[in-house]
């Protein structure tokens, strides 16, 4: 036996959490980064402008992922997005008053978050059997939450307790610390093309992917608002409408959130064997929706506002764990294109969970809270009624179905 061969692997549960490093750019970015902002007094609708464009990588990284399944091991490219990904964080908490350097940044820093996420989605997808695929879910998202979750409790006590310079070191070093556990995972070679040939043969790859049964019924149930959640997101600015103090508000929204996701990625081993993940998904979005409707009659209390947020994030983990099983089983192992794939339906998800907003702001103005739950359940239950139409007519036509 060689010594490679003999070379102890990582558990899955650690391989998994290294995808933390995109979870703590995303929670600094949606979090942390606004509340610097708001403490040197910039106007809310500028910090609200910023933010939608420091976010976007994650509609359009997907346009450039072929590069990820060439010349180089995903490993190496997981390495050098992370490192990059650090180096602009320092450097956009370093100039904190200079907006549009920061902007630039950190739309900067965010693609290589996306482009990091998306290499190590590939190159996980082929390393691990199908049979592991839903444990490594379930650590893949647990990383995603808790690492935006930790960052966001630890930049605000970081900044104010040290210098700016030290602060931001110590962040930046921490978005590249998971990545000392890629030596323990193995590290297949890659695609031998040149990075120009990937980019050439781009769209024809896309619609080569499209074609593909699989690839394009994910797409369509990560596109459709089925079980996206983004409730959650609004809900997060309405604690005055519950009653519910500023202090309350940020410990449900920290602690409380935190401890929701992790549940509901744990609850999804408990389930993914009862239903095919495509079926699962769009019953985790049914319930969601019922829930959601069910909130209509309780009263605007704190205690309300605490349910909501905590039950609303538990769906959401759940769903979003879900996703990534479809993602993982929709590539496959050993799959040349594994990065693009997973970027791909990374940023489908990625469109309702912003659209869908929109829809809960505009039942919010029409009937207020009602309005919010009312269109975001509506919207939610109907397209999962019509996938669900979906889902069955294509086993009919591959004579798989067999009504009860």
């Amino acid at each position: 036996m060689t010594a490679k061969a003999r070379r102890p692997c990582a558990p899955m549960w650690l391989m998994g959490l290294t995808n933390s490093v995109f979870g703590m750019y995303g929670g600094i970015l949606a979090i942390s980064v606004p509340q610097l902002l708001s403490a040197r007094h910039v106007p809310e609708s500028r910090i609200a402008a910023m933010s939608a464009v420091m976010v976007s990588p994650g509609f359009w990284t997907f346009l450039f992922s072929p590069v990820l399944d060439v010349r180089f091991s995903r490993r190496t490219y997981s390495v050098l997005t992370a490192g990059a990904a650090s180096a602009l964080l320092v450097l956009a908490l370093l100039n904190l008053n200079d907006l549009v350097l920061v902007e630039g940044l950190l739309v900067a820093g965010f693609f290589c978050a996306n482009l990091f996420q998306s290499a190590l989605g590939g190159w996980l997808s082929s390393i691990t059997a199908a049979a592991e695929q839903s444990r490594l879910s379930v650590w893949v998202t647990i990383g995603n939450i808790a690492g935006g979750g930790a960052m966001a409790i630890a930049t605000g006590e970081l900044v104010l307790n040290l210098s700016p310079s030290m602060a931001s070191l110590l962040l930046g070093g921490a978005i590249v610390l998971p990545t000392v556990v890629f030596p323990w995972m193995p590290a297949p070679g890659p695609d031998r093309r040149l990075a120009g040939e990937s980019f050439r043969q781009f769209f024809g790859e896309v619609f080569t992917l499209l074609k593909q049964p699989a690839v394009l019924t994910s797409i369509v149930l990560f596109v459709a608002p089925a079980a996206t959640f983004s409730l959650t997101n609004f809900l997060s600015g309405l604690g005055g409408d519950f009653h519910a103090s500023s202090r309350f508000v940020g410990l449900v929204g920290g602690a409380g959130v935190l401890a929701a996701g992790i549940v509901g990625c744990c609850m999804f081993p408990l389930i993914d064997r009862r239903l095919s993940l495509r079926s699962l998904y769009l019953t985790i979005g049914v319930m969601g929706s019922l829930f959601t409707f069910a909130l209509i009659a309780a009263p605007r209390l704190p205690v309300t506002f605490a349910v909501a947020m905590v039950v609303e994030n538990v769906f959401q983990a759940l769903a979003f764990t879900t996703s990534t099983a479809i993602t993982f089983d929709t590539i496959g192992r050993d799959n040349p294109l594994a990065a693009t794939i997973y970027c791909l339906l990374t940023s489908a998800y990625n469109i309702p969970v912003t659209y869908m907003l929109f829809v809960d702001g505009a039942g919010y103005a029409q009937h207020g809270l009602a309005g919010s739950y009312a269109a975001d359940a509506g919207v939610s239950l109907a397209a999962c009624l019509l996938l669900a139409v979906m889902l069955i007519w294509q086993r009919r036509a591959r004579g798989e179905y067999q009504p009860s």
